[in-house]
């Protein structure tokens, strides 16, 4: 029985010593990728241990910002999986140098299909280095406005205010032009464009204009509310009310919607007409047929003006 096993046993290793690519002096063979795959585990499972531990016990006592503490622990990840898989190579005895061909041509297929993965892990780095956009700011970047509420290194998390999630890849907001109401100074001025009626008392709209932007809390008071008149328009006079706020980085729409309805029911009280859109028609001289719809028609003449 013991002969049978060690037969067994003798064949077995046999199996797993066979060499099966020769790489220089250093033949890989399966009992060599069983090593290599089980240090490569025990670099992976140590690298989420030494990176939670890094950021709870060491980062957590920093001053850092919680993104920045995050791209930190990250870096110092991928650092220790680096490392630790040239030493898992270094273990099994494999020759690296004899690697270097083969590993060139798969990062230059690599480097071609992956380009986007790259960029966007990149410019990840670069916003948590320079911090452009940070965790609770609203941004808007390529037609998208919400609240980041996650930086990670591939993409940004944006929840709109609808509540919907949208993920955003990190290079969109290092190649494109972005809006962060939230960055520096959140105080912003908004401006609202009004038209009223020709004829209309210009002095008493600056007036309901002002009361009305004195009336709403989300108005600050320094700087103070202006209104400018813009324009002579094609059909009204054109005016803005301009307003100072720090609402646009939290409500932008609910906000804007509130100054226009206040707008439209002080204008109806105090009787200021906003104008529908008109032309005036000239008709110098000839004649102008009219059918009634019994069928009757006559003409009427035009005199020149």
């Amino acid at each position: 029985m013991n002969e049978t096993l060690n037969h067994w046993w003798a064949e077995i290793q046999s199996i797993f010593n066979q060499p099966l690519i020769e790489l220089g002096e250093s033949p890989l063979t399966l009992n060599s990728i069983v090593k290599l795959l089980l240090v490569m585990l025990v670099v992976l499972v140590s690298e989420r241990y030494l990176r939670r531990i890094l950021r709870r016990r060491i980062l957590a006592r920093t001053h850092m910002e919680p993104d920045l503490q995050y791209a930190v622990s990250r870096f110092v990840g991928y650092c220790f999986i680096a490392v630790g898989f040239f030493f898992a190579f270094k273990v099994v005895h494999l020759d690296l140098s004899s690697l270097a061909v083969i590993v060139g041509g798969l990062g230059i297929g690599i480097g071609f299909g992956l380009q986007n993965i790259v960029s966007n892990f990149v410019s990840g780095l670069i916003i948590l280095a320079e911090r452009p956009i940070a965790i609770g700011h609203r941004v808007e970047v390529g037609g998208v406005a919400g609240q980041v509420t996650k930086i990670s290194l591939r993409s940004t998390v944006v929840v709109t205010n609808d509540n919907i999630t949208i993920i955003v890849p990190n290079s969109n907001f290092i190649t494109n032009p972005v809006t962060n109401w939230s960055y520096g100074d959140p105080k912003v001025r908004l401006r609202l464009p009004v038209g009223v009626a020709y004829g209309s008392d210009v002095e008493k709209l600056r007036e309901v204009l002002l009361g009305i932007a004195a009336e709403n809390p989300a108005v600050l008071k320094e700087p103070a509310p202006m209104v400018r008149f813009l324009e002579f328009g094609d059909s009204s006079l054109n005016f803005e009310l301009a307003v100072w706020t720090i609402d646009m980085a939290h409500r932008p729409t609910r906000f804007r919607s509130e100054l226009y309805f206040a707008m439209e029911r002080k204008l109806r009280e105090n009787n200021i007409e906003v104008p529908f859109p008109q032309r005036d028609l000239h008709l110098r001289s000839g004649k102008i047929t009219l059918e009634s719809r019994g069928g009757g028609r006559f003409e009427a003449g035009l005199q020149p003006d």
